[in-house]
């Protein structure tokens, strides 16, 4: 419940504000109400129950979940270069880069809207609340680098009590006003839009900010599995969820005036200290849910090559999936804050909130439908009706964002953009490398039967070699043969192949083959969820008759300096962005996690 449920469980703050804003221009009658709250309460049982907890959870890659995850699985039956595997790696790209967008709009929206309740109780504390925002903020984003091991144990207990506490005063308001549990009839939600028109289909795109956290659902199921995350969401959070949107349109039958905030008014003055408190240690626990996803969707990235190689430090000895990365939390701040005192307020932010989330829904149903019918094999029909529903659900939703361009959703799409073309570059770029040695490669086998005839020296010791799939000679060989002359008793050229899985099994981690002459060639095998440890996995060798002794081994990496042409693989400006972006990339030895005094690397130019 803190991980998985933290982003949709704060939603109520700001939802029901949200709809009836008046910028919407959707007036405050009984009919609305009931229309919007029957709308909210439909959304999560066929978005996040049946969509998310049911099927998705279902399309995972191993146990993981998340965008990445599922477009790894989405692709592993079509062929790369092929105009299906292509279109499926845009969707992939743009999900993902809006879940990145989501990540930086969660953390403001939550917090700002739980500060925002301190206006609510004073007044002359209205202009305390960015201030306020900022601190708190800032303090989260300070702590990351200890990792959530020793205050993670309280995120449950936390979340039980702000759940319990949703259903609670939910219970209190209807009781008041039972008239709201008519909103429970589906027909409200379908007729909401045809009675209400254009002003209804405005006001759709505030109602949508109910079911954000959905796809942070997805994303968690690898920590949890997805038999936990389904029964905490039907017997607590779905419950509490909904039981506290039906409260509160039944706040607004009885009190209208309420409607400037109805979270902070259901239970009256008295109550909007607590609810501030708990409601900010709530949204405290929702950005940290976030950030954490954040971490874990960039590692995947990094994994399979669409990022730029980051450091990755680990903040738990029990839990391989609390990572913090200095580099991601940061920038993640800067744009954060930036938001926060740009936007300035809650209702201003909700606007770029519901695009990020609703085009990132949309892509992870285009996805599922290929990985249902593609890799599970199942009927046509059947797949066209499973996901079809949730496809008109997504695109109405996305159209009604879409009208928020103006107001605030240019920036999710803004830094999608950014994002995307990055991923593009560095994995072009990546392409463009491989190609251009490929160009110029020796191959390995006639460089060794040449090089085995003539006299050579040899040396004492292991000499490790990386060298890519499909590649020929390393270039560090040659280097070390031109400037040294020598090569060492025992020589093992290593490729690492990076799979589409979350993890490989260890009995098929390498493979091993004898090329003669005490050469030999290693290929290890690592899923995106992996760290690549490469003196771990070489112990596994030693069944194949080579066992390595660090104090004795030596790694060869060629450092490749990449140079921008005009005329290359891509528009200039995007070869130089792919330069600049491999000179700050991490090192391949602290990436490989090698012994820093065992490591010797060569540099070789690219031209792209």
């Amino acid at each position: 419940m803190g991980v998985v449920y933290g982003d949709i469980g704060t939603s109520p703050l700001y939802t029901m504000k949200e709809a009836f804003s008046p910028e919407h221009g959707l007036a405050l009658t009984e009919s609305n109400i009931l229309g919007v709250v029957s709308l909210i309460v439909w959304m999560l049982i066929l978005v996040v129950t049946l969509k998310y907890v049911l099927l998705v959870t279902r399309a995972n890659n191993d146990g993981e979940g998340g965008i990445m995850a599922l477009l790894a699985l989405a692709l592993s039956p079509f062929k790369h270069g092929t105009r299906r595997y292509a279109t499926l790696v845009i969707i992939g790209l743009i999900g993902t880069a809006l879940f990145f967008g989501d990540g930086i709009i969660t953390p403001s929206i939550s917090v700002l809207s739980a500060v925002e309740g301190l206006s609510i109780a004073t007044p002359a504390l209205t202009d305390y609340v960015v201030p306020a925002t900022v601190i708190i903020l800032l303090a989260l984003y300070m702590v990351q680098r200890k990792g959530t091991a020793h205050i993670g144990k309280w995120f449950g207990p936390v979340m039980l009590i702000w759940f319990s506490a949703l259903a609670i005063m939910g219970l209190i308001n209807i009781a008041a006003q039972p008239l709201i549990l008519q909103a429970l009839n589906p027909l409200h939600a379908l007729m909401f839009i045809p009675q209400t028109g254009w002003v209804g289909f405005i006001a759709l795109g505030a109602i949508v900010l109910a079911v954000t956290g959905a796809e942070a659902l997805y994303a968690d199921m690898g920590h949890f599995g997805a038999k936990p995350i389904r029964i905490a969401w039907l017997t607590m959070v779905f419950p509490a969820l909904a039981l506290s949107y039906l409260g509160q349109g039944a706040l607004l039958m009885a009190q209208p005036g309420a409607v400037a905030n109805p979270f902070y008014h259901q239970l009256g003055n008295w109550a909007v200290y607590p609810l501030v408190a708990l409601a900010t240690t709530a949204a405290i626990i929702a950005s940290q849910a976030t950030i954490s996803g954040t971490f874990s969707i960039v590692r995947q990235a990094i994994a399979l090559g669409y990022i730029p190689r980051l450091k990755v430090q680990y903040t738990s000895d029990e839990h391989i999936g609390q990572i913090y990365i200095p580099f991601i939390n940061w920038l993640q701040l800067f744009l954060v804050l930036s938001v926060v005192i740009g936007f300035g307020s809650s209702g201003d932010l909700a606007s770029a909130y519901g695009i990020a989330v609703t085009t990132t829904m949309l892509a992870t149903t285009c996805l599922t439908f290929f990985v249902i019918r593609y890799k599970w094999h199942i009927n046509l029909a059947v797949c066209i009706a499973v996901t079809g529903l949730f496809l008109v659900i997504d695109l109405t939703l996305v159209s009604a964002n879409m009208l928020k361009i103006p107001s605030g959703g240019w920036f999710p799409l803004l830094l999608a953009v950014f994002i995307i073309v990055l991923m593009l570059t560095w994995r072009t770029g990546r392409r463009l490398v491989a190609a251009n040695l490929y160009k110029n490669r020796i191959p390995l086998e006639d460089f060794l039967s040449s090089l085995f005839s003539h006299p050579l020296t040899r040396v004492p010791g292991t000499a490790i070699f990386f060298r890519s799939e499909g590649d020929g000679v390393p270039h560090a060989l040659l280097h070390n043969l031109s400037h040294n002359k020598i090569l060492h008793e025992r020589t093992v050229f290593l490729t690492v192949l990076n799979r589409d899985v979350p993890y490989v099994n260890e009995k098929y981690r390498v493979s091993v083959e004898e090329l003669g002459n005490g050469c030999y060639q290693v290929d290890m095998r690592f899923g995106f969820q992996e760290d690549r440890d490469i003196p771990k996995a070489l112990a596994l060798c030693e069944p194949y008759g080579l066992s390595f002794q660090m104090l004795e081994t030596s790694f060869y990496i060629a450092r490749q300096t990449v140079i921008a042409t005009m005329g290359g693989g891509m528009a200039h400006w995007r070869e130089v962005l792919y330069a600049t972006l491999a000179r700050n990339a991490r090192s391949a030895s602290d990436y490989f996690s090698l012994p820093a005094n065992r490591v010797i690397e060569l540099g070789a130019q690219v031209e792209i």
